[in-house]
Protein backbone atom coordinates (compact mmCIF):
# COMPACT_ATOMS: atom_id res chain seq x y z
CA UNK A 1 0.00 0.00 0.00
CA UNK A 2 1.07 3.27 -0.56
CA UNK A 3 1.39 6.33 1.91
CA UNK A 4 -1.15 8.44 -1.10
CA UNK A 5 -4.56 7.64 0.60
CA UNK A 6 -2.67 8.24 4.29
CA UNK A 7 -1.52 11.97 2.95
CA UNK A 8 -4.53 12.49 1.46
CA UNK A 9 -6.47 11.97 4.84
CA UNK A 10 -4.18 14.26 6.90
CA UNK A 11 -4.47 16.73 4.13
CA UNK A 12 -8.28 16.60 4.49
CA UNK A 13 -8.16 16.55 8.21
CA UNK A 14 -6.40 19.67 8.42
CA UNK A 15 -8.13 20.80 5.64
CA UNK A 16 -11.52 20.53 7.91
CA UNK A 17 -9.10 21.51 11.26
CA UNK A 18 -8.11 25.41 9.01
CA UNK A 19 -11.81 26.11 7.69
CA UNK A 20 -13.07 25.47 11.79
CA UNK A 21 -10.22 27.48 12.46
CA UNK A 22 -10.98 30.02 10.17
CA UNK A 23 -14.61 30.51 12.26
CA UNK A 24 -13.66 29.43 15.58
CA UNK A 25 -11.01 32.21 17.68
CA UNK A 26 -9.22 29.54 19.78
CA UNK A 27 -8.07 27.07 16.75
CA UNK A 28 -5.48 28.53 14.48
CA UNK A 29 -5.73 28.14 10.74
CA UNK A 30 -2.35 29.01 8.95
CA UNK A 31 -0.83 26.17 11.15
CA UNK A 32 -3.68 23.62 9.69
CA UNK A 33 -3.54 25.06 6.16
CA UNK A 34 0.26 24.43 5.96
CA UNK A 35 -0.21 20.80 7.17
CA UNK A 36 -2.99 20.51 4.68
CA UNK A 37 -0.70 21.79 1.52
CA UNK A 38 2.42 19.66 2.57
CA UNK A 39 -0.16 16.46 2.68
CA UNK A 40 -1.50 17.42 -0.56
CA UNK A 41 1.40 18.34 -2.53
CA UNK A 42 2.05 14.15 -1.58
CA UNK A 43 -1.15 12.95 -2.42
CA UNK A 44 -2.87 15.22 -4.84
CA UNK A 45 -1.74 18.15 -7.44
CA UNK A 46 -5.27 18.86 -7.71
CA UNK A 47 -5.78 19.64 -4.54
CA UNK A 48 -2.71 20.92 -3.60
CA UNK A 49 -2.97 23.59 -6.66
CA UNK A 50 -6.73 24.56 -5.23
CA UNK A 51 -5.53 25.04 -2.15
CA UNK A 52 -2.37 27.08 -2.95
CA UNK A 53 -4.43 29.33 -4.93
CA UNK A 54 -7.51 29.63 -2.77
CA UNK A 55 -8.54 32.88 -2.64
CA UNK A 56 -8.21 33.30 1.03
CA UNK A 57 -5.55 30.19 1.62
CA UNK A 58 -3.69 30.60 -0.92
CA UNK A 59 -1.89 34.10 0.20
CA UNK A 60 -1.27 32.42 4.07
CA UNK A 61 0.66 29.15 2.28
CA UNK A 62 2.76 31.51 -0.41
CA UNK A 63 3.37 34.11 2.50
CA UNK A 64 5.00 30.95 4.41
CA UNK A 65 6.60 28.94 1.70
CA UNK A 66 8.15 31.96 -0.39
CA UNK A 67 9.06 34.14 2.81
CA UNK A 68 8.68 31.95 6.12
CA UNK A 69 6.55 34.57 7.05
CA UNK A 70 3.25 35.01 9.00
CA UNK A 71 1.37 37.98 8.44
CA UNK A 72 0.44 40.43 11.18
CA UNK A 73 -3.01 39.48 11.08
CA UNK A 74 -2.57 35.87 11.78
CA UNK A 75 0.23 36.31 14.68
CA UNK A 76 -2.24 38.44 15.97
CA UNK A 77 -5.01 35.68 15.60
CA UNK A 78 -2.77 33.38 16.58
CA UNK A 79 -1.55 35.62 19.85
CA UNK A 80 -5.18 35.63 20.96
CA UNK A 81 -6.13 32.16 20.62
CA UNK A 82 -3.39 31.42 23.02
CA UNK A 83 -4.21 34.22 25.29
CA UNK A 84 -7.78 33.13 25.17
CA UNK A 85 -7.04 29.05 26.47
CA UNK A 86 -4.54 30.37 28.78
CA UNK A 87 -7.18 32.68 30.38
CA UNK A 88 -9.81 29.84 29.87
CA UNK A 89 -7.74 27.61 31.76
CA UNK A 90 -7.17 29.77 34.79
CA UNK A 91 -10.62 30.72 34.75
CA UNK A 92 -11.86 26.69 34.92
CA UNK A 93 -9.30 26.40 37.95
CA UNK A 94 -7.03 24.01 36.28
CA UNK A 95 -4.04 23.20 38.77
CA UNK A 96 -1.26 25.68 38.90
CA UNK A 97 1.29 23.26 37.82
CA UNK A 98 -0.23 21.99 34.81
CA UNK A 99 -1.49 26.15 34.38
CA UNK A 100 2.46 26.68 34.01
CA UNK A 101 3.36 23.90 31.83
CA UNK A 102 0.59 25.43 30.03
CA UNK A 103 2.16 29.09 29.84
CA UNK A 104 5.61 27.59 29.03
CA UNK A 105 4.09 26.02 26.28
CA UNK A 106 2.43 29.38 25.40
CA UNK A 107 5.44 31.58 25.61
CA UNK A 108 7.70 28.95 23.42
CA UNK A 109 4.95 29.05 20.24
CA UNK A 110 4.39 32.92 20.83
CA UNK A 111 7.90 33.64 21.03
CA UNK A 112 8.68 31.30 17.43
CA UNK A 113 4.90 33.58 15.62
CA UNK A 114 6.45 36.46 17.06
CA UNK A 115 10.26 35.77 15.17
CA UNK A 116 8.66 35.25 12.06
CA UNK A 117 8.42 37.95 9.43
CA UNK A 118 5.59 40.26 8.40
CA UNK A 119 6.19 39.20 4.53
CA UNK A 120 6.18 41.27 1.78
CA UNK A 121 2.35 42.02 1.92
CA UNK A 122 2.21 42.88 5.74
CA UNK A 123 -0.86 43.57 7.39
Amino acid sequence: MTARPLWLIVGYAALGLAIAGAALPLLPTTPFLLVAAFAFARSSPRLHQWLITHRQFGPLIENWHRHGAISVKAKAAALFAMAATLGSSWLLGVSADLLALQAVVVAGAAAFILSRPNGPNAD
